[in-house]
Parts: structure tokens; sequence; C-alpha cells
């Protein structure tokens, strides 16, 4: 009834742990006491638990009562046992403890994703991600910023976006001495000292630095345009080509020009706006008389 209750009677004067029952305030008291009562005949070992003591001395009789099902192989512990008893990959051998973890795996391996987006067709590998990806559909952000209030679609955003308020930056680069705030910004910044690029497209052998950016590419040999606009059905390459896209039918235009108020759609045509104020001319015309 006590584990019900939730009442734990027997308390240990030491350190103030309580317990359900006294057999296990015993156990615990050894922590404090270093008593360790079980001892092995053969060898003067002694354990603090009768258990131990039994799987010790399967080292001295040789005794291996724990066997795999799938194999016959016999082992002295139950916990080596276990680790044999993980399943295993086929294809590069890697072990799992669950079956649904060799699955996801799996799918690393040949490319399956099985969960699709029915609003935009992206497809994922595991259904978590794509219950993420939904909430860009919907617009939910279930987790809000207090200082802000600002709120975000994952976690892992709302952590960045505590360090634009923090100013923490924990990811460093010894030779430049640049800080990051994402640990994937570390990384990409790492490529460009070392040249790395570690993506290659299989038909033309372009190389890139980051996967997203492979998988843009792609789509200039597939043709694939899979971000499409609910108004007009025109179909783009990336998203962010949608969302400028959308600007036309909504009239957004939210880069606005702080010395004369004039707004535009891009952040690049506000860019070459502001050279009327500035006077700036990037582009020289020469002429030979």
């Amino acid at each position: 009834m006590k584990i019900h209750t939730g009442e734990k009677p027997f308390e240990c004067k030491d350190c103030g742990q309580r317990f359900f029952q006294n057999g296990h305030l015993k156990y615990h008291m050894r922590i404090h006491t270093s008593e360790k009562p079980f001892e092995c005949k053969d060898c003067g070992h002694r354990f603090f638990e009768n258990g131990h003591l039994k799987r010790h001395m399967s080292i001295h009789t040789d005794e291996k009562p724990y066997e795999c099902k799938d194999c016959g192989q016999r082992f002295s512990v139950n916990g080596s046992l276990k680790n044999h008893m993980r399943i295993q990959c086929k294809g590069c051998g890697q072990r799992f403890f669950k079956n649904g973890h060799l699955k996801y795996h799996m799918r690393i391996r040949t490319g399956e994703k099985p969960f699709e987006c029915k609003d935009c067709g992206q497809r994922f590998f595991q259904n978590g991600i794509l219950k993420y990806h939904m909430r860009i559909h919907t617009g939910v952000k279930p987790l809000e910023y207090k200082d802000c209030g600002q709120r975000f679609f994952q976690n892992g955003h709302l952590k960045y976006h505590m360090r634009i308020h923090t100013g923490e930056n924990p990811f460093e680069r010894e030779d430049c001495g640049q800080r990051f705030f994402k640990n994937g910004h570390f990384k990409y910044h790492m490529r460009i000292h070392t040249g790395e690029n570690p993506f290659e497209c299989k038909d033309c052998g372009q190389r890139f630095f980051k996967n997203g950016h492979l998988k843009y590419h792609i789509r200039i040999h597939t043709g694939e345009k899979p971000s499409e606009c609910k108004d007009c059905g025109q179909r783009f390459f990336q998203t962010g080509h949608l969302k400028y896209h959308m600007r036309i039918h909504t009239g957004e235009k939210p880069f606005e020009c702080k010395g004369c108020g004039q707004r535009f759609f891009k952040n690049d045509h506000l860019k070459m706006h502001m050279r009327i104020h500035t006077g700036e001319k990037p582009f020289e015309f020469f002429s030979e008389w």
C-alpha cells in the first residue's frame, strides 16, 4: 500500500533520503558505511549485494546462465546478453536497442521518407519531424519567449532566440576569434577556413558546403518545384522564392527606406534604392574617345 500512497517511512539519518521498505534502507546504508557483507570464497572480493556476488562467481565457475535465443551464445552476465541482443544493421553492422531505432537508421541509408506533408508534398524520415513541419502551414507556434512575446515552432528555435537577448555566443573559432550562437553556424564557418565542400552533386560533380544548398541545386537537374502558390498555382524551387512571390498577391512590402519612407518587396530592391540617397555609384561607365 505504501507504493500507492507514496509513503516512505524509512529515512536515512545521514542524508535524509527516504524509502518504502526497511530492506531498501539497509542496502542504502552500505553506501555510507562502505559495508560489503558478501564475500567471494575463491578470491576474497566483497560486494554490497548478494546478486553482485552471484554474478561475480560466474568468473570462477565459467558458468554462463544467460543464453541468446537467436544464436545460442551464452553469457555470464545478463547485461552482456542485453548488449548482444541489440538489433544489428546488416549494411553497416551498427547495433540498436530498439527496432524503431533501426528503422530510422535504415531510412537514412535508403533515403526512404514515408511521412508526407499533404499540403506541400515534402517528405520526412520521422513522423515527429512531419509534425514540426506542419506548424509552418498551420502557423501554430506553441513556444513563447516571455521577455519579448515572440513565439516559435520548436524548442531549439526558442533557445537560439534567447541568445539574441543574452548575447551568448558559445561556439568560438580559435583561429579568427569569431563566435557563433549556433553550432551549425560554427560548422559552416569552419568550412570557410578548411575549404571543405562535403556535399557533391552526382549528376554534375558540383560540390557544396551545405546539404541544403545541394538539395536546391539538385532541383535544377530534376526540375522539381515543390513550393506552390495557392493563389495562382505557380511553383518554385525554394520556399524563399515563394515568399517573395506571395508579396505580389498580398501587396506586402516589408522593407522600408528610412530616408523617404518608400517600401519594397525585397531587401535587394531597398539597397538599390538607397543609392539615390547616398549617391553611391558601384557601376561606373568608361568611354574611350
